[in-house]
């Protein structure tokens, strides 16, 4: 049997209630495929389990139990009794090539995410975070004191946000800035790449302190490190004065309300008049329109005490809360749209 000749099992489309109902034995599958990194030993060509067992220490006829299950999808495909070669499905789950979800699905099937998803029922009864009643501590604090949990967490949030990057320069003309505030950029890969693409522009990375310094050693905006200023701090704090344009990329969702107003509000007082406020964030659509941020906005819910999912209306409601009005919101290829608002009153 070659590849080409492959024809893999599907679901009915839409998938019923029943099989979503075990649609979490699929995800624990592809958690533990992508942690030992069966798909890049596979980049080469088709191996036998029992070679896959021994390089990642794993038990040969349970490994192929998993594989097998996985093939039945389309994701990695049995070509000779116990050999898998990678499929177009599989192939997004090497660690290094363009749109990978290696570090991602990682993340987000590490014990305490999905411990805390286990917990939701405590979130929807109380309103409160399930991972802080399992870990008495935020997510931010408990990667700081689980180093190699927060590796992994920071490495799948930057594949995600890299991933749109080029959907997101595409989607808004950043031209007519001339200097451009990143607010809680992370360690500056989106600003350097709007940086790269306008050579008039100067920009500031402002985050944590420990995050600039990880910046610095880093390299991540080496390639603009004339025209980018690195300052550390908190945005519940004053921040770097006189941008023509603040950008906070998925900063907002981290916050309820209060503290999301919070944060805009110190946009609005560090900008120059006129100055424009750009939200990177996804959207909840309206209705019963599916939408994976619904989905989203339930992973705030359990993860992050406070943190949401908005729609448009919840955004504009934000954004006058704090002295902006809502001007456009530019969609992306992507589930992230570019919300820009104006300064317009003078607040406290």
């Amino acid at each position: 049997m070659v590849l080409s000749d492959y024809k893999p099992a599907t679901f009915e489309s839409p998938l019923t209630v029943q099989q979503w109902v075990y649609a979490y034995w699929v995800s624990r599958c592809i958690y533990v495929v992508a942690k030992l990194g069966i798909a890049d030993l596979l980049k080469d060509g088709s191996q036998h389990c029992n070679a896959l067992a021994a390089a990642t220490n794993t038990h040969s006829d349970s490994l192929y139990r998993v594989l097998r299950a996985l093939a039945s999808l389309g994701i990695f495909a049995e070509t000779q009794p116990q050999c898998f070669e990678l499929t177009p499905l599989a192939d997004c789950l090497q660690s290094n090539v363009p749109d990978s979800i290696h570090n991602q699905a990682i993340m987000r099937g590490e014990e305490h995410y999905y411990k805390s998803w286990g917990n939701l029922m405590h979130s929807v009864q109380t309103g409160e975070s399930a991972f802080e009643d399992l870990y008495g501590m935020n997510l931010f604090e408990y990667n700081k004191q689980n180093p190699v949990v927060g590796e992994i967490f920071h490495q799948g949030v930057a594949a995600i946000a890299k991933e749109a990057h080029i959907p997101q320069l595409s989607a808004y003309d950043f031209s007519s800035i001339s200097k451009l505030v990143d607010v809680g950029g992370g360690t500056g890969s989106f600003l350097a790449a709007i940086l790269e693409a306008n050579p008039t522009m100067t920009g500031v990375l402002f985050e944590l302190t420990e995050v600039i310094e990880e910046t610095k050693n880093s390299g991540e905006t080496a390639s603009v490190n004339d025209r980018c200023q690195l300052i550390g701090g908190s945005f519940f704090e004053p921040i770097p004065e006189g941008g023509d344009a603040y950008l906070l990329k998925h900063v907002i969702h981290n916050w309820d309300d209060e503290q999301a107003i919070a944060i805009l509000k110190r946009c609005y007082q560090a900008m120059k008049e006129q100055g424009r406020l750009l939200v990177i964030e996804s959207i909840i659509s309206p209705g019963n329109e599916f939408s994976w941020t619904k989905f989203g906005d339930v992973n705030m819910l359990a993860m992050c005490s406070g943190g949401r999912e908005r729609t448009e209306a919840e955004f504009r409601d934000l954004f006058e809360s704090a002295g902006f009005k809502l001007s456009k919101i530019y969609p992306t290829e992507t589930d992230f749209s570019i919300i820009e608002g104006v300064k317009i009153s003078n607040i406290n």
